[in-house]
């Protein structure tokens, strides 16, 4: 994916686009000689146009992200923040634009910093909504969140890339203990946002209800990223970032 990419049409690059039968204005330099002995009629070798690739980051910066269930592992936002860091750094340096919402997609080192700026912001809410009213044209798009809110304005996001051609992915982020749901007993469930509280004596009782709504939000995921043509992974914040970030890098080459 790095550098510049075909956009599907003639224009200035390096890679072979098309024959097309000479016409009024092209001059004898402009001529394919070696491709128009082979007929009786004068051929241009056309190029594809290359441009940068555009991507552009949403990154969730609800309270749900700020959840961490030990002291051995970072929150979620955390570790959601240092991979859109981590991957618009290397997109950067491969000649991308990239950008979030709020911060057009721009080339350049400088845009390393406005990243890192605008990523620590944070949210009032349990769960934001991804804001796409400027995916870049036939760019690509990144959603990092839990996605354990409504899924509505996740769908709304991928309808408005998909009518600016714009494919991406979707990158759940999980603490393990909502993978294992490990409590047991008297239990409190409080929303980091304070907005939701629940308590029960029997915790253990409610794991398997737990873990089968988990797995059916997993695939929704899924199905919704398939059926968008995009790519869906979950990456718990108990292991290292760079399985993750491999992932992410190698799923925006796919063309």
């Amino acid at each position: 994916m790095l550098g510049e990419h075909g956009r599907r049409r003639a224009g200035n690059g390096d890679e072979f686009w098309q024959y097309r039968a000479a016409g009024a204005g092209d001059g004898s330099r402009m001529i394919d000689w070696r491709r128009s002995a082979r007929t009786d009629g004068h051929f241009v070798r056309e190029r594809e146009w290359q441009a940068a690739q555009s991507v552009l980051f949403w990154v969730d910066r609800g309270r749900s992200m700020d959840f961490a269930g030990g002291a051995d592992r970072p929150p979620k936002g955390e570790r959601a923040q240092l991979l859109a860091l981590a991957l618009g750094v290397l997109l950067l340096r491969g000649g991308e634009r990239v950008g979030l919402p709020g911060l057009p997609a721009r080339p350049g080192r400088a845009q390393v910093l406005r990243l890192a700026a605008a990523l620590a912001a944070e949210g009032a809410e349990d769960h934001a909504a991804p804001d796409l009213a400027q995916v870049p044209m036939h760019g690509r798009v990144v959603l990092i969140s839990d996605f354990l809110g409504s899924l509505g304005p996740i769908e709304g996001a991928m309808a408005r890339a998909a009518a600016r051609n714009a494919p991406g992915v979707l990158l759940q982020v999980l603490d393990p203990a909502e993978e294992s749901f490990p409590f047991d007993g008297r239990t409190i469930f409080e929303s980091m946002a304070g907005g939701t509280r629940f308590e029960t004596r029997e915790a253990r009782g409610l794991r398997d209800a737990y873990l089968s709504r988990l797995a059916e939000r997993k695939a929704q995921l899924a199905d919704l990223a398939r059926a968008s043509g995009w790519m869906f992974r979950t990456h718990h914040t108990g292991e290292g970032p760079q399985p993750a970030l491999l992932w992410l890098y190698r799923a925006l080459e796919r063309r």
